[in-house]
């Protein structure tokens, strides 16, 4: 549906707003001259340094493409031909990526309901008795989204909960953090504090939705599984030849801060827009609002109109749910003039 030219802003998906003008500055001073390819570069040097500055020294960072490279790269890194991951069944690895964990690491996804994303200890001990059954997958890996594909975040000790459950098990702990830095910047912690410090084996560390152009990053901080990193990377088509352009933009993410700042304004650009919600009869919130998505469900005629003048998507049309998101630049006016419209709409 394209978007009526008056109301230009989406509010679809972080993912279409731009680049923030920090980001496109780092990618060209990247454009200086010639650099070496697939990574021996100075720019990747800098990125993988600023990974260990931020994550901890043990902390080794490999620079992909895309969101869903990451988490192929990261989880083969975890995984045998027999084995099973365990993930919400709301999880973007089992709903947005096609079947891409299935068809290209060949293994089973052992989905759990959850009311709001989120994955508990108890969870991952429902599916301890299946160890050792030949007849059945093995679970090896447990995967979590943060931020969940429900717009909450898992605390600190709500990871390390999950990190030790699963290591108790011989399981590993892998995170799709795509929205990372919205979680960190809820939660009012370091981007260590829910990875490193809670007991993740391998994440990844998402900067596309957050004002890059295409940059990801997964992050090894189980020494023992980095040796494979560089040829599952290769195998998985996530190995950039010009990497110094991806490579940079992750480092301007990582530098004075801006991941915080990005990631900050569009979480509060979400609250404000969750807040006014309130004035707005027949709306209500279906889930928390803990990062930049606000979930909210409505009289479909109230969306039919809406969807005239704005882009977004329904999360369960039969229920009259739908998903706002906001980004980086989002500005106060485009939620209020969101706002102002979605009030005319429910009250002609």
């Amino acid at each position: 549906m394209p978007i009526n030219p008056a109301h230009p802003k989406s509010f679809a998906s972080d993912n279409h707003a731009g680049v923030h003008p920090d980001i496109l500055n780092a990618m060209t001073t990247a454009n200086q001259g010639d650099a070496p390819a697939y990574g021996d570069d100075t720019w990747t040097s800098t990125f993988e340094q600023k990974i260990k500055e931020t994550f901890g020294p043990t902390a080794e960072g490999f620079a992909v493409l895309n969101g869903a490279g990451a988490n192929m790269v990261g989880l083969a890194l975890m995984l045998g031909r027999y084995d099973a991951i365990l993930c919400t069944d709301t999880a973007h690895i089992a709903t947005h990526e096609t079947g891409a964990t299935e068809r290209l690491l060949g293994v089973k996804l052992r989905t759990v309901p959850t009311p709001q994303g989120k994955l508990h200890p108890d969870d991952i001990k429902a599916h301890l008795n299946l160890i050792g059954q030949h007849h059945e997958p093995q679970p090896t890996v447990v995967s979590i989204s943060q931020v969940t594909e429900l717009g909450t975040c898992y605390s600190p000790a709500e990871i390390a909960a999950l990190a030790e459950t699963a290591h108790a098990a011989g399981l590993r702990l892998h995170v799709d953090g795509a929205r990372l830095a919205n979680a960190a910047a809820h939660l009012d912690c370091s981007l260590k504090a829910i990875t490193t410090d809670a007991g993740v084996d391998v994440f990844s560390f998402g900067g596309t939705k957050n004002g890059a152009m295409a940059a990801e990053a997964v992050v090894v901080l189980d020494p023992s599984l980095t040796d494979a990193v560089p040829y599952l990377r290769r195998q998985s088509l996530q190995l950039a030849s010009k990497m110094r352009f991806i490579s940079a933009q992750l480092s301007a993410l990582l530098t004075d801060g801006l991941w915080h700042r990005n990631a900050s304004h569009a979480n509060q650009m979400a609250l404000r827009l969750a807040n006014g919600l309130t004035d707005v009869p027949g709306v209500t919130l279906a889930y928390p609002v803990e990062s930049n998505a606000v979930f909210a469900t409505l009289p479909h005629a109230i969306s039919e109109s809406l969807r005239q003048h704005y882009l977004f998507h329904y999360w369960d049309e039969p229920a009259g749910t739908v998903r706002w998101m906001t980004a980086f630049d989002t500005t106060e006016e485009h939620v209020d003039d969101f706002l102002a419209a979605l009030y005319k709409a429910a009250t002609p």
